[in-house]
């Protein structure tokens, strides 16, 4: 999972990590560690609702 991925598209959306936290229901802290690549055991369910609140697809990611 490359989470830079999910970093790099945020900033191009103009989002903080607040802001998408709060667009796909989870917590900040997830969204920074899936960033900063400390989160490695990710659900695919977490993973589908921040790709759908940044309008891509899960497969992006990877």
């Amino acid at each position: 999972m490359n989470g830079k991925k999910i970093a790099e598209i945020r900033k191009k959306q103009k989002l903080s990590q607040e802001e998408l936290a709060d667009k796909a229901k989870v917590s900040r802290s997830i969204i920074s560690f899936l960033e900063t690549g400390k989160e490695k055991d990710i659900k695919i369910l977490t993973l589908t609702r921040i790709a759908k609140a940044l309008g891509c697809e899960v497969k992006i990611f990877f």
